[in-house]
């Protein structure tokens, strides 16, 4: 792929304090850009200065929210050479995303190029301090000025980039969540599986409705029987009962399938854990909360990589996990991943790649 770069006549200067990045609020000096147009493909690829986007009042993506995107990290080691995780997985997911919401698909060879390519431009925002890294929001829209809801004849896909601290500002402490049992996520058939705004924005009530109990984050149901636990609002999620690991499958269509949520199956099974990809009703789940099998919860996501659960809530039966503190596995799961996505331990898996 041939990219054009643009220079910016003035670099932005960084932030002085790595320490305290805070999630998505500086955003590097340049994006990548490239054009699809009908009966031409993708075309004009190039990295320019990051810069507002000029969108016509009838652009479709305003009216009808077609829309995907990606979430991925360039890690810092500490003999400072630069890291991706699994990108291969990023590039399929928006594939399929793409396809669920009759966009076209980018390659996922020139999706990892697009990305390597902007990550050495923006080597120099990636932060040293530990817990730091760049952040990579790959995300694609229709420009197209016409209104009406049908398949459209131009598309752009975009590159920014944010050098980020830890997701939650507290760090690794368990979070308190809420189970919506009234509002839905997802249905079968829906776009559950997909990295959709239009997810994302339906799924603010619900966390409006959390924050205002005191709770973090929102459990969701099932959208046809509001009985199995799906995922939370921004990752997926894991039970440790019995001994055993519990995870809604990604069959069903309405979850999404979550990279860190892989690559954490992957270990578990490794260490030698019983993972079991089925559907787990909440009144199962709160028993095992109260008989003492429930041992460990877990969200999982690029952003926060593991998040541990100290609580949740279910109508009005409340059950503590593990004493509110972070459990056993969840922190060795935590040290383990971050320690292969840094370049501390060995990547058995082969899962990160060097950006040279």
């Amino acid at each position: 792929m041939d990219i054009k770069f643009i220079e910016r006549e003035v670099l932005k200067e960084k932030p002085a304090d790595e320490n305290h990045l805070g999630f998505g609020k500086y955003m590097t000096d340049y994006m990548f850009v490239m054009d699809w147009t009908k009966g031409q493909g993708w075309h004009d690829a190039r990295i320019e200065p990051n810069a507002p986007i000029l969108l016509d009042p009838a652009c479709v993506t305003l009216h009808y929210a077609q829309e995907t995107f990606e979430g991925l990290k360039a890690y810092r080691t500490e003999d400072d050479r630069i890291l991706l995780f699994r990108p291969d997985m990023n590039a399929k997911r928006m594939i399929n995303s793409n396809a669920r919401l009759c966009m076209p698909a980018f390659p996922e060879e020139d999706f990892i190029e697009a990305v390597e390519a902007l990550v050495k431009v923006e080597k120099d925002w990636i932060p040293h301090s530990k817990d730091t890294s760049l952040y990579i929001r790959p995300f694609m829209f229709s420009d197209e000025a016409a209104l009406g809801v049908h398949m459209a004849s131009s598309y752009k896909f975009i590159i920014i980039t944010c050098p980020v601290g830890a997701y939650y500002p507290t760090g690794l402490d368990p979070v308190k969540i809420m189970v919506e049992d009234e509002l839905v996520r997802a249905v079968k058939g829906g776009t559950g599986f997909t990295k959709c705004g239009g997810n994302y924005a339906g799924s603010i009530l619900g966390q409006v409705k959390a924050e205002k109990e005191g709770y973090t984050q929102v459990l969701w149901l099932d959208g046809e029987n509001r009985k199995y636990v799906e995922e939370v609002g921004t990752m997926n999620i894991m039970f440790k009962i019995g001994g055993e690991i519990i995870t809604a499958p990604i069959s069903e269509g309405t979850v999404l399938p979550g990279v860190t949520r892989d690559s954490m199956i992957r270990l578990l099974r490794d260490w030698g854990y019983t993972v079991r990809e089925e559907r787990l009703a909440v009144d199962d789940l709160m028993k095992a909360g109260h008989d003492g099998t429930l041992e460990e919860v877990f969200g999982t996501g690029t952003a926060a990589v593991i998040s541990p659960v100290g609580e949740l809530k279910y109508k009005d039966d409340v059950v503590v996990i593990n004493d509110m503190k972070t459990g056993e596995l969840t922190q060795k799961l935590y040290d383990t991943l971050t320690g292969i996505q840094w370049g501390r331990l060995e990547d058995k898996f082969g899962w990160t790649v060097e950006v040279k």
